[in-house]
């Protein structure tokens, strides 16, 4: 059965797979027809997220195994639901040797194992490089011959056969492996990996026998009944996507798939054999609309008072990816080096090809035109280049070329690093814009531009995934909806931030800017979630410090910064009552993009807990504990009657959340099609409505404009002259022309269904 609509569970150790089996009730009376967890084949010890899997073929012992799933099974089953699950085919933990079967067998036998083409492998060089030494000419004395295995401290490697006598230095020598200082990875690393990150190895799925291997389980589960949906983890990593995806349509044909697809804005998808992507594309739209677009130049202003920045997005962005092209991703940039020796200016025309690629990644022939473009900002920004650029992508260009087929996977990591991880922690004019899937210079979406997205869904992808918070968003849904509200106050902002600079200074002012709005957009938050946030955002930004080079003066200026907000009786209270200004028309926000995001096309998903507000900042902030039981008290008292109130308690989202939820459940044919609806009067650019075939969601947006204009006033909405009924408030209409004021008098949102 295809979904209705999805809420995602971060399954691991600290909430299992028998915790998950007992919300299945709660989950069904919300309305959702299928759960989405999180990956569930053994991850490394210790991981908290499951996309580090070690072993393919069981379910991980620390969510439960085999009868934790079966459990899991029984509970949807009763309670009617289905099951979309998580798989990551592009990469296996490597960090544990010894907890990966398949990697230990390498590391043991080399290119004789049975498994070493399960991995992306360059043996060119002899032995797999290891980066896990510390940076010290004398870390090999460390190593230890220990029953049969070579020791490192806590880390165990095989010894091969009969290599095992002599020193354990001469020991080390001997293997198939490599132990090297860590700085040396993101250089001289000999297989492929996720992103930068050494201890997630490439696999090999393009290879029939390992497709079949990490895939053995889950089609198990399929083929049992157990599993209705799939969700693929970081497609763009494959060495083919769209021949993977076509493999894994034809093993699962009856499956929803969809994929972490990453879209920038009016990119399209190649027209795989997948229902769409998770629905970042969704997010940003949705996002866009209840932003004041007609503010930009205020935040340019304040922006460029704060940090003095001269540099454009655009520029920032070409910056912070030809670092990453040629620093944290020197090794994959070397391995494509190699199969181009003659050109000696290859590593800079490739790294430059990869920093000015406009998308993620192409799908060649798919996507040729992106590299076109790539190659004439290329030669915009490198004139010198140009002789070497053409004789590249004259190769690049050709999809069966692996010089082109390594380049198509380079780029995606690039983009990754380079913007999400990089440039989003940099560029801090408005950060409710620095989000996945969008592009932080488009400030905000126009209705008729929401409009034309929505309706090309629907007439493209309508059973795509949409959503509004993931495990990976930087901040999450409500977070972003309240620092929506600065973009109708832009004064107030910039008097209260400039203020604030001054009071708690920091060396790096575009991340004080940073932590200054996830501070209000996710006020009130402890110290400690605060501290925590503000130094991952200044490490990932690498301007102050870095992961790799940690300034222990500046990260010191940092929590001197955040300790001021909260130890500074004036400062604090003037930081907290400006967040209360801005939190009634977030609520509204919230409202307005939840309503949208779940009735609008597409397969909506609900991250776990935030059918009430979820104030979280990116992971792992926001994998924190969810209180289920709680939100089954307050449904219980909706479902008595309760008519919540718009406040803190989040009780009017649930309601918003659980009332759609089972109409879209309960009634699939009225969101069969998608029509905008317009409203009419001097304030209808504050609505936000569409008809999807016999509901009519309603939103309010921009709640500050309105509120300033007094209202509502002669506000109408056109309707077809039935008889609709309110769904939150359980109200009727009639007529051809709805008062707005009317029907929006309880809650900043409406769903109307026509009546039969």
């Amino acid at each position: 059965m295809r979904p209705s609509s999805t809420y995602r569970v971060q399954v691991r150790p600290g909430f299992p797979l028998q915790a998950t089996a007992e919300l299945a009730d709660y989950l069904a009376d919300l309305g959702v027809s299928h759960l989405y967890t999180a990956p569930l084949l053994t991850a490394s010890p210790g991981s908290e997220h499951g996309y580090d899997v070690v072993d393919h073929s069981q379910v991980s012992p620390a969510l439960g195994g085999e009868e934790g799933r079966l459990a899991l099974k029984s509970a949807l089953d009763a309670a009617g639901l289905g099951l979309v699950v998580d798989i990551v085919p592009n990469h296996a933990g490597v960090g544990v040797a010894a907890a990966n079967p398949t990697w230990w067998d390498v590391l043991k036998n080399g290119q004789s194992s049975e498994y070493a083409k399960f991995y992306d492998i360059d043996w060119s060089r002899g032995r797999l490089l290891l980066p896990v030494l510390a940076d010290d000419p004398a870390a090999l004395d460390e190593l230890k011959v220990e029953g049969g295995e070579l020791h490192y401290f806590d880390k165990r490697y095989p010894i091969a056969d009969g290599t095992g006598e002599g020193s354990p230095k001469e020991v080390h020598d001997r293997q198939h492996y490599e132990l090297v200082n860590w700085t040396r990875g993101d250089t001289e690393l000999n297989y492929r990996r996720f992103f930068s990150i050494t201890d997630l190895a490439g696999l090999r799925v393009e290879d029939p026998e390992v497709f079949e291997a990490t895939h053995r389980e889950i089609l198990r589960w399929y083929a049992e009944g157990a599993v209705q949906g799939i969700r693929v983890d970081h497609p763009d990593g494959l060495r083919d996507p769209g021949e993977y995806l076509t493999r894994l349509h034809e093993a699962a044909p009856d499956a929803w798939l969809v994929i972490e697809k990453i879209l920038e804005p009016g990119e399209q998808m190649p027209k795989w054999p997948v229902a769409g992507t998770t629905g970042y594309d969704a997010l940003a739209e949705i996002g866009g609309a209840f932003v004041d677009p007609n503010t930009e130049a205020f935040f340019d202003t304040l922006d460029h008072h704060l940090t003095g920045g001269e540099t454009s997005w655009q520029d920032l962005v070409h910056q912070t990816k030809l670092h990453v092209a040629s620093t944290e991703l020197a090794a994959e940039l070397a391995r494509m080096c190699r199969l181009v020796p003659d050109i000696e200016a290859a590593p800079q025309a490739l790294a430059e090809l990869a920093a000015c690629f406009p998308v993620y990644r192409s799908y060649l022939p798919f996507g040729s035109r992106h590299l076109a473009k790539a190659r004439s900002e290329a030669g915009r920004r490198r004139p010198g280049l140009i002789p070497v650029l053409d004789q590249l992508t004259a190769r690049l260009r050709r999809a069966d070329d692996e010089l082109a087929i390594r380049f198509q996977q380079y780029t995606g990591a690039v983009m990754a690093k380079g913007v999400e991880d990089t440039a989003f922690y940099r560029w801090t004019r408005f950060t409710a814009r620095n989000e996945v899937g969008n592009d932080p210079a488009k400030f905000g979406v126009h209705p008729d531009e929401f409009h034309d997205y929505a309706d090309g869904l629907q007439r493209e992808w309508p059973e795509s995934m949409t959503t509004l918070s993931t495990h990976d968003t930087k901040r999450s849904e409500d977070v972003r909806a309240r620092l929506a509200v600065l973009s109708e106050l832009p004064g107030d902002w910039t008097e209260v931030v400039r203020r604030w600079v001054r009071t708690a200074p920091l060396p790096d002012p575009a991340l004080a800017h940073l932590i200054w709005q996830a501070a209000v957009g996710a006020w009130p938050l402890d110290r400690e979630r605060l501290q925590a946030y503000a130094l991952k955002a200044a490490r990932e930004g690498g301007v102050g410090t870095s992961w790799h080079r940690q300034d222990e003066k500046f990260e010191a200026a940092l929590r001197t910064m955040v300790d001021k907000i909260y130890d500074d009786p004036a400062l604090h209270s003037e930081v907290a009552d400006f967040a209360a200004s801005i939190t009634a028309p977030g609520w509204s926000n919230s409202l307005g993009q939840k309503l949208i995001q779940l009735t609008m096309p597409g397969i909506p998903d609900t991250y776990q807990g935030s059918e009430l507000w979820d104030f979280s900042l990116v992971d792992p902030d926001n994998r924190r504990p969810v209180d289920f039981g709680l939100r089954r008290e307050l449904l219980g008292r909706l479902d008595d009657g309760w008519q919540p109130p718009v406040d803190e308690s989040g009780a009017a989202k649930l309601l918003v959340t659980s009332r759609t939820l089972r109409l879209r459940r309960q009634r699939p044919e009225l969101f069969t099609s998608y029509k905008p609806a317009y409203a009419e009067g001097r304030v209808s650019d504050h609505v936000l409505a569409f008809d999807r075939g016999g509901v009519v969601a309603v939103a309010t947006r921009l709640p500050v404009g309105l509120s300033r204009h007094g209202g509502w006033h002669d506000t109408t909405l056109s309707l077809d002259g039935n008889t609709w009924t309110e769904v939150f408030t359980n109200t009727s209409y009639g007529g051809n022309r709805l008062a707005v004021a009317d029907l929006l008098h309880t809650y900043p949102v409406a769903l109307l269904v026509k009546e039969q």
